[in-house]
């Protein structure tokens, strides 16, 4: 068996349940859930069709390289996106199919440590548990950096120490950040790429929330765009990853899509040719359709945008609730335990929110999700309504 599993936490789910099962809502109050980031607008109707046009073709092995027309049109719509001269991504060079991102950001460390050389992986704090269980199974040390952007920048990645730097081998990056929201400035990124230079890392770059900002703000900058602004074409020791997922309302599809350094994308290719992570004809068919029309995103950013307004004025006042800056979170600072507070929410309300310690890890006694709650707005208006009317009322009740 192999021992790198005892290091493996529980998801924050299963604490999740641990922590509400004793404690059931006794009412009748039908239950909301904002606990899990999942998607539940409609996926777009263009991918249904492609996907279901396509099922007679599920009787041939798919490449894992994928189709030339699915890595044509990562390639446009990466150019297009992020205004990047047409010669810097090329479909056989820099860009691979992948089984949404969750599976791909883990299998890139599996991929890109060395466990010979005594390694660290960076990760941010809080973050996305793939990274801590993909550095840990790949022989890593994880360390963990707060995430948090102050003054244009993410000061807490400059002040590890050189000892640090020497044995990082790839550095998580999550723009837009799960929870916070936050995105990573430009000038960080570039500052990132110069150092993964000096100290010969990879850089992760978890993008699949790019594509969700509030209507008529500047689309998010991602990674290899800092990188070719920088001066570098070559996106030296960058990989940026899409996911279909939370763009398109497709998380049942597993689809993606990892580009950037040409050398990386070979070896990443060769591992997964053996790892045997493939799409099938139909999801890359619906993936061609859904990369290729933006209006469903659009719809989507203004469904969500309009959710975040709402709720924001019902909880004015008892909860404030700044608004993030892309994706699909709130992550308000609470006045009380964050575990109580959830705990109690879903005993007396029946509303189900994630306990923001439950994301990060404690670092020299601080743990930077300690009092902070994350609540995904991925239901219905009405459902998302319904929720904040139950906490408002509920942090009414309890300062009386």
């Amino acid at each position: 068996m192999n021992p790198y599993l005892q290091k493996l936490q529980s998801y924050p789910f299963e604490k999740l349940n641990r922590l509400i099962e004793p404690h059931p809502h006794k009412g009748d109050m039908p239950r909301v859930s904002l606990a899990v980031g999942e998607p539940r607008h409609a996926t777009p109707q263009c991918i249904l069709d492609a996907y279901s046009e396509t099922l007679t073709q599920l009787n041939r092995y798919p490449t894992t390289r994928g189709s030339q027309a699915l890595r044509s049109t990562f390639s446009r719509w990466l150019a297009k996106r992020f205004a990047l001269p047409g010669d810097v991504i090329h479909e056989d060079r820099n860009v691979l199919p992948v089984n949404g991102t969750r599976e791909a950001l883990f299998a890139c460390a599996q991929c890109m440590v060395d466990p010979a050389k005594d390694p660290v992986v960076l990760i941010p704090n809080p973050f996305y548990q793939i990274y801590e269980g993909a550095a840990l199974l790949a022989g890593a040390q994880p360390v963990y950096y707060d995430g948090e952007v102050v003054a244009g920048d993410i000061p807490a990645l400059w002040d590890l120490e050189d000892t640090i730097w020497d044995r990082v081998q790839l550095v998580y990056l999550c723009t837009p950040a799960n929870p916070s929201g936050q995105l990573a400035p430009q000038a960080t990124l570039q500052k990132l790429v110069e150092f993964s230079r000096r100290y010969d890392f990879v850089i992760a770059s978890d993008e699949c929330y790019s594509e969700i900002y509030p209507p008529g703000s500047p689309p998010p900058v991602g990674l290899l765009q800092a990188c070719q602004r920088g001066g570098d074409d070559s996106l030296q020791n960058c990989l940026a990853f899409y996911s279909l997922s939370k763009r398109s309302n497709a998380p049942g599809m597993r689809s993606g899509f990892v580009a950037g350094d040409a050398r990386l994308i070979e070896r990443f290719l060769q591992y997964r040719t053996y790892h045997g992570c493939t799409l099938s004809l139909p999801v890359q068919k619906a993936s061609i359709a859904a990369w290729s029309d933006e209006d469903h995103v659009i719809e989507n950013r203004a469904l969500y945008q309009e959710k975040f307004v709402a709720v924001q004025k019902v909880l004015e006042g008892t909860l404030p609730c700044e608004l993030p800056q892309a994706g699909f979170y709130l992550w308000p600072e609470l006045a009380m335990d964050d575990q109580e507070f959830t705990r109690l929410l879903h005993s007396k309300k029946n509303v189900l929110t994630l306990p923001g310690s439950y994301l990060a890890r404690t670092v020299a006694g601080h743990n930077p999700g300690h009092r902070r709650v994350r609540m995904a707005l991925v239901a219905t208006k009405e459902e998302c309504l319904h929720a904040a009317g139950r906490i408002r009322d509920f942090l009414l009740e309890i300062t009386r």
